[in-house]
């Protein structure tokens, strides 16, 4: 197994901790990355500024990946979705795609379509599979509750990611599961997390992430589990910020899967950065229960 690693433009800027505990966890599973060091933004923030350059920046890091002959492994949810729009809609407008493709040209690029892009969940999930997971587990995470939060653009729309169903998803639940944990129902489990709207209209978001947050904990979640950089950020770094400001209100860490399975794997904490994250993981560590 081997893939291109998008990290996107979030996670070596802010989130460091996503990419260690990724590359830490991947190397245990014998999953190669490759590093391509030419791949840059996937175009998601000019998605709804001009289609043109949106499609264009996805489309560059997608013949990169072409080029080099690997498929895509993304860490971003919003990345990993954007690649996949970017292939439906260039395989569904050949005039589209030509047009693309002379811009290409001008990078010495072409995009042919030939390159899967995957989700770090559905590579664990699919290619991995849950019984290798299970096999590297060595400290299972017995009693621990889990409020799984899929993000939006990993499940929407369906027809272009195929990550899971829209509806009732259940990859994830499956995941967090293979390390001993349990994962609980829970009303918002669908619902965004408010990032998009951050800068933009911060009470609105800040109210969708505290009634996801309010959610979990009357789920009886010990932590929320993200994949998403967005995401994670908007439930630690932000939620953190909602806790000083108003004070008095129960916080509900968040911690990255990678980081989850990692502790359960027995890999170094330094190397998952669980330190980095800003509300502590420090109770976690009760719940492990050597194998």
């Amino acid at each position: 197994m081997e893939y291109a690693f998008f990290l996107g433009c979030n996670i070596p800027a802010r989130l460091p901790q996503y990419e260690s505990s990724s590359r830490a966890v991947l190397a245990r599973l014998g999953v190669k990355i490759i590093d391509c060091p030419e791949f840059n933004c996937c175009g998601y923030p000019l998605r709804n500024v001009d289609q043109k350059a949106f499609l264009l920046s996805a489309a560059g890091n997608l013949a990169l990946a072409e080029r080099d002959g690997y498929d895509i492994l993304a860490l971003c949810k919003c990345g990993f979705g954007t690649f996949k729009e970017t292939q439906h809609r260039l395989k569904n407008d050949e005039t589209l795609k030509g047009e693309i493709n002379d811009l290409l040209k001008k990078q010495g690029l072409s995009y042919q379509g030939n390159v899967e892009v995957k989700h770090l969940l559905s590579v664990l999930y699919h290619d991995v599979g849950l019984d290798a997971l299970k096999k590297e587990v060595t400290a299972q995470a017995k009693g621990l509750k889990i409020a799984t939060h899929y993000g939006c653009h990993a499940l929407r729309p369906s027809t272009i990611t195929g990550f899971d169903d829209p509806v009732a998803p259940s990859l994830f639940d499956e995941l967090v599961k293979a390390t001993g944990a349990n994962s609980v129902e829970w009303h918002e489990k669908l619902n965004c997390c408010g990032a998009p709207l951050l800068g933009i209209d911060d009470r609105i978001s800040m109210d969708l992430t505290r009634k996801k947050i309010h959610s979990g904990l009357e789920a009886g979640a010990d932590y929320l589990c993200t994949a998403c950089p967005y995401c994670q950020l908007q439930f630690d770094q932000v939620q953190n910020r909602l806790a000083s400001e108003q004070g008095g209100e129960k916080a509900l860490p968040s911690i990255l899967y990678p980081q989850l399975l990692g502790l359960c794997m027995g890999i170094d904490e330094a190397d998952l950065g669980l330190k980095m994250n800003q509300i502590g993981n420090d109770a976690i560590r009760s719940f492990l229960k050597q194998e």
